[in-house]
């Protein structure tokens, strides 16, 4: 079920913020990589993931790691399938929370 996620996912919809901000500098979206790593961006958040598929198969849980605005962040988060559509949410530590949902865009980078 790993390889479900491994891909590109565009993010088409943030609790906590509007489409504008979410591709403010580029459009916004999250990659799992087939090694465990990834990458999220959206407004100007750059980070990096580390993930791995929860037992049920069709979850992952992350870490990540990177830079807000020049800012360095760390938090955690989740991302589920649900049909063609990839929904979760992000926790920065002592920060914003946000849920998501994201479409594949086709893209597969190892």
């Amino acid at each position: 079920m790993k390889s479900s996620f491994v891909g590109g996912w565009r993010i088409v919809e943030m609790e906590q913020w509007d489409q504008e901000f979410v591709d403010l500098v580029s459009p916004g979206h999250i990659r799992f990589t087939c090694d465990g790593r990834g990458e999220l961006h959206f407004g100007a958040v750059d980070v990096t993931l580390d993930w791995r598929v929860k037992a049920t198969g069709n979850r992952v849980d992350f870490t990540f790691e990177g830079f807000d605005e020049g800012d360095e962040v760390s938090g955690s988060g989740w991302a589920e399938l649900s049909g063609k559509k990839l929904s979760g949410s992000i926790a920065f530590d002592a920060g914003d929370e946000s849920g998501f949902v994201a479409e594949k865009t086709g893209k597969s980078r190892r």
